[in-house]
């Protein structure tokens, strides 16, 4: 398409994606390979590429736009904070940074201190750092997991692509099957430090924690003096259909991490340390210069008065119990796991990237983690009709591209 031929209400960008992509390759460092497409901009579930292309977005930016794309409530609040204080540095405090801590632990229901980061890996480098405080340096993590791909983070994520080229990596972490009670008790001993898990694995493909896995895990960890982490920077801030996705299981971790959905879009992390573990670090042992940013603790601030006061956490079980109910009957899905709208869609062959371009080129957007899953992440907003659209364009590319 030229850009004389490109429809009303395109992105207006003038330049085609070919155009872009030529640029970028010559320009940004290849960490990422080529990307799929040229985005320009979007609103709701929607995307749209430089070229005029409409897509329906089922990943969110991996289950960061919690609230979409341009939702008002996030463009109004981080306009007003700019206009007003966009940034003061850790030598002053401002109110959204204190509203923010003060809101998280309401929503957690238990008394303790935040740290802010920027990112999910800088969440878990600070809860890194605060399980070395027991006076500990051991850690025991799962199979399958991932942590961020920082030094700290990296060396308690388990894929071997992802660890290998940089080790060493910081050590004593030990790497049990996630979901086996049987080899974390035998892993975990009076040495531990922390024992860090994920309520569900998104970048494994979205794998539930079987039934009372967190709680075995609990009370393994304070049998023997240890920390139990919950790392949800991918499930946490409703992504699952609760504000976090361990609450269900009843358990009181002593470290959550937390990134993705919680800026709606605008970097930002905190590491919520809760009870004793809330005084593990101290002036001087942390620090981070943007972290508790008066603007992005503000989007947060958005993110989770939107979620409450339009009911997104019944919203987003809905939508996902509708994604799961609608694909999980195709003959080429053997399961659709997860809660929420954090789902993998379980497919019977691993072909999963043949299904993720297929259905780039007819207006999805989704992910292919594993060989044989796809993950969706939708925003938290999207409609009814929107996944109905989706379940009936996904279940016919299965039909055309698994044939």
């Amino acid at each position: 398409m030229s850009t004389q031929d490109r429809p009303a209400g395109w992105a207006g960008t003038p330049v085609t994606g070919a155009e872009l992509t030529q640029r970028y390759q010559g320009a940004v460092m290849n960490t990422f390979g080529t990307p799929a497409r040229v985005l320009a901009r979007g609103e709701g579930s929607t995307v749209w590429d430089v070229d005029g292309n409409r897509y329906l977005d089922l990943l969110g930016g991996i289950a960061v736009n919690a609230l979409g794309h341009a939702h008002p409530a996030i463009v109004e609040a981080v306009t007003t904070q700019l206009q007003t204080l966009g940034h003061v540095s850790n030598f002053f405090i401002s109110e959204p940074q204190v509203r923010l801590a003060e809101k998280l632990l309401e929503l957690l229901g238990h008394e303790g201190k935040v740290f802010f980061a920027n990112s999910g890996a800088e969440a878990n480098e600070a809860a890194f750092k605060a399980s070395r405080r027991t006076g500990r340096t051991r850690i025991v993590s799962t199979e399958g997991s991932f942590h961020g791909r920082t030094m700290g983070a990296l060396a308690l994520t388990s894929k071997a692509q992802y660890r290998e080229p940089f080790e060493p990596l910081p050590g004593e972490v030990t790497f049990v099957p996630y979901g086996d009670v049987a080899a974390l008790e035998a892993a975990v001993d009076d040495t531990v430090a922390a024992f860090v898990v994920e309520p569900i694995q998104g970048e494994a493909g979205v794998i539930d924690a079987p039934e009372g896995y967190l709680a075995a895990a609990r009370e393994i960890t304070s049998r023997h003096g240890a920390l139990l982490w919950v790392d949800e920077v991918q499930t946490g801030v409703g992504r699952t259909g609760d504000w976090f996705a361990h609450t269900a299981s009843g358990v009181v971790p002593d470290l959550v991490t937390l990134a993705k959905g919680l800026g709606g879009g605008i970097p930002i992390g905190a590491m919520i340390a809760l009870g004793d573990a809330a005084t593990l670090l101290g002036p001087g042992n942390h620090g981070t210069t943007f972290g508790g940013n008066p603007v992005a603790t503000a989007a947060a601030l958005a993110v989770i008065d939107t979620i409450e006061s339009e009911g997104l956490l019944a919203h987003a079980t809905a939508r996902g119990d509708q994604l799961a109910a609608g694909l999980g009957r195709h003959p080429r899905v053997s399961a659709v796991t997860g809660r929420g709208l954090l789902r993998g869609v379980v497919l019977t062959e691993p072909r999963a990237v043949d299904v993720q371009t297929a259905a780039y080129d007819a207006g999805l957007i989704v992910n292919a983690p594993t060989p044989d899953r796809l993950r969706l992440a939708p925003p938290l907003v999207l409609t009814e009709d929107e996944a109905a659209h989706a379940v009936a364009t996904l279940s016919a590319l299965l039909d055309e591209v698994l044939a």
